[in-house]
């Protein structure tokens, strides 16, 4: 293959997101949450393999008639906010009101963050939450606490989008990435299995989910509290 020819195929790769995407939201219009999030797990390996592919084969120079960067935006918020916007105003999970708030405070802030032009620091984290409602749907269908719960961690989530707090990016973020990477893998791992065995109670996923979680989501908060000797 040319290196045009890979780098088209690299866009190629990003858009089979999209039929990811369909595929999970028709699981998830039958009720089928499991299936849902098997696509969704799918999705996130998609999305994980594609960045580096796409700069190892430099898609701008080389297929830039694509742009990558919208097609990946429009592929996330399909699979990282939409879908598990949905999947959580569906299944049953709040009640009454509170339902509604949740689609709502996730879709709309998450459509500002995505278009804002700060949500990327120096270090190639995320400054604020990243939206990945993925990973924050999947451990709450996995745990299934309390509705009151949900709804207090979505909208501290929320806020935490236009914060400056910092979030890593398992692969871009080099510092940590010898801890980080294999994280992101086994957060991967725990997702696909805790989807396979439909969210058994039972399943040690449900507590591999839990450890890699807590991992991703306070590794750049502690970078920030305990800086690199050059940083600082």
């Amino acid at each position: 293959m040319t290196l045009r020819q890979k780098a088209l195929a690299v866009h190629f790769l990003t858009a089979t997101g999209a039929v990811w995407a369909m595929l999970a939201m028709l699981a998830a219009i039958e009720g089928k949450w499991a299936l849902m999030f098997l696509w969704l797990v799918v999705a996130f390996i998609v999305d994980g393999i594609d960045g580096p592919l796409a700069r190892k084969y430099e898609v701008k120079t080389n297929a830039g008639e694509f742009d990558g960067v919208l097609l990946d935006t429009i592929v996330d918020y399909l699979t990282y906010i939409f879908i598990p916007a949905f999947a959580m105003f569906s299944s049953g999970l709040f009640q009454g009101w509170t339902a509604w708030v949740v689609i709502i405070v996730i879709t709309f802030t998450s459509a500002l963050y995505m278009a804002d032009t700060r949500m990327k620091t120096k270090d190639n984290s995320f400054s604020g939450f990243p939206a990945c409602w993925n990973m924050v749907a999947i451990v709450v269908f996995a745990l299934n606490p309390n509705f009151w719960v949900i709804l207090a961690l979505i909208i501290v989530l929320a806020i935490a989008m236009f914060t400056p707090l910092k979030f890593i990016h398992p692969v871009r973020t080099e510092r940590w990435r010898t801890v980080s990477l294999p994280m992101a893998f086994a957060w991967t791992f725990f997702a696909g299995w805790a989807a396979w065995v439909d969210f058994d109670p039972q399943s040690w996923a449900q507590w591999g989910l839990v450890v890699t979680s807590i991992y991703l989501m306070s590794a750049g908060i502690l970078q920030q509290a305990f800086p690199a000797k050059s940083a600082q």
